[in-house]
């Protein structure tokens, strides 16, 4: 049987982009008995029924009716989306004064601009394809080595190695061909299969070809494109679909588009995906307004994105007392500016859930002199206003287009989801009751 890791790096193999990402899911939760709902029809939807909803092909909600009166959401959020190369346009141009093909591209994210660099790399997205009655939309993936863009020679740019400034209309271009003619838009359609003359339109960025491996002295690393965050994205999936969710909560699993660009699209978490969602679930189980309010008012989000890990090269990024490590275990993330959502309440809530399930917790908080990012909880919380906590696994080289974590976090995150989506949240007024499996009453 494949290890938890393998399973993740099949994972991530399969899915790209945020397209590929929501199809292998959606494929993920039909095998676990799962149906989908269109958002443009109106839901019927059932007592022990398990359902999932997407938006754009690139943006994906899942979630279980458990029983007829649910006290709370309890909902996990994480992305989809990883910084890139989006192709531009008709892509293809002449380029080295006429003597090549390359691709026209733009920054989608902040990426480490120089781990592109001379390796093998392809294309994959989704195209439009015109059909006799109207348009089809097809994910699409070229599965073979297909572009590079190479370095210029140490000789011809003696500064290399002292700081360099990535120009990205000139310096970051992929070579495609020496042959004497464009030959994208035909690679385009083969793999859509469909006449170049009906490709309408396509959606296509770079992608990494170099797998993901696990390596170190005792195997205790992991290394991949996408980690950020398909780590976080197949972990709660893997514990949304292990948990035993009470008849009391109604466990929601989501997964965003756009997050890498700041989520203020249709299908991103500055959307009302999330909060249309959980309406029309109340709506189906009969909640007026007021009814739907008090169910928020008890849920619960955790919003899952990967963590800084202290750097073995260069600790001096890190905070001088939260200092996360690989195979640490969950990390809980605090900002004073609230870019991530946590507090102290929403904090202590996420702490005993991983105490109890036997999961190690760690803390991160940025170094006091230096801006962090940020993540997609408080866009979230900002259009369903729910308490919230930030967590994410330790990595490396976030934003490269190869990052590397703790073989060990895998599991951790798995069984903290877990043990989360099987606890009920009862608020006090001094407080706040949770009965969770270690008990044996949720």
């Amino acid at each position: 049987m494949k290890t938890e890791n393998e399973e993740l790096l099949s994972f991530i193999e399969a899915s790209p982009t945020a397209w590929h990402t929501v199809e292998n899911l959606s494929a993920i939760l039909r095998d676990a008995g799962y149906s989908e709902v269109s958002e443009s029809e109106e839901w019927k939807l059932e007592e022990g029924g398990r359902y999932f909803v997407t938006r754009n092909g690139s943006s994906l909600a899942a979630f279980r009716i458990t029983g007829k009166e649910p006290e709370s959401y309890m909902i996990t959020a994480s992305h989809g989306d990883s910084p890139s190369f989006r192709i531009k346009g008709d892509a293809a141009f002449r380029s080295g004064g006429g003597l090549y093909f390359s691709l026209n591209t733009e920054r989608y994210g902040g990426m480490i601009c120089a781990s592109w660099m001379d390796r093998p790399l392809t294309v994959a997205g989704r195209v439009a394809i015109r059909t006799g009655s109207g348009i089809r939309m097809k994910n699409v993936y070229i599965d073979r080595d297909l572009l590079l863009i190479p370095s210029l020679a140490i000789h011809m740019d003696r500064s290399a190695n002292d700081g360099k400034k990535y120009e990205a209309n000139v310096d970051m271009i992929p070579l495609l061909s020496v042959s004497g003619e464009d030959c994208y838009r035909s690679l385009l359609a083969e793999a859509a299969g469909a006449g170049p003359e009906e490709i309408l339109s396509a959606e296509m960025i770079l992608v990494p070809r170099t797998p993901g491996t696990i390596w170190g002295a005792e195997r205790e690393f992991l290394s991949s494109p996408r980690l950020d965050d398909l780590q976080c994205v197949y972990g709660c999936m893997r514990g949304f679909l292990a948990a035993e969710a009470p008849a009391r909560t109604i466990p929601v699993f989501c997964v965003f588009d756009n997050e890498e660009v700041g989520s203020g699209t249709v299908q991103g978490a500055d959307s009302t995906f999330l909060e249309d969602t959980l309406g029309r679930i109340s709506e189906s189980m009969g909640k007026n307004l007021s009814g739907h309010r008090a169910l928020l008012a008890s849920s619960f989000l955790v919003s899952a994105d990967n963590a800084h890990a202290v750097h073995p090269n260069h600790p001096e990024f890190a905070d001088r007392i939260d200092r996360p490590v690989l195979n640490g275990g969950v990390v809980i993330k605090q900002n004073a500016a609230k870019k991530y959502t946590t507090d102290g309440y929403s904090a202590a809530v996420f702490e005993t859930i991983c105490r109890k399930a036997g999961v190690p917790v760690q803390q991160y908080s940025n170094r006091a002199d230096l801006p962090g990012g940020s993540t997609l909880g408080h866009i979230s919380t900002a259009h369903v206003s729910v308490d919230s906590v930030d967590i994410g696994l330790a990595q490396l080289a976030m934003h490269s287009c190869y990052e590397t974590a703790g073989a060990a976090d895998t599991e951790h995150l798995v069984r903290a989801i877990t043990a989360f989506y099987g606890t009920v949240l009862r608020k006090r007024r001094d407080g706040i009751e949770l009965i969770t499996p270690a008990d044996g009453k949720a």
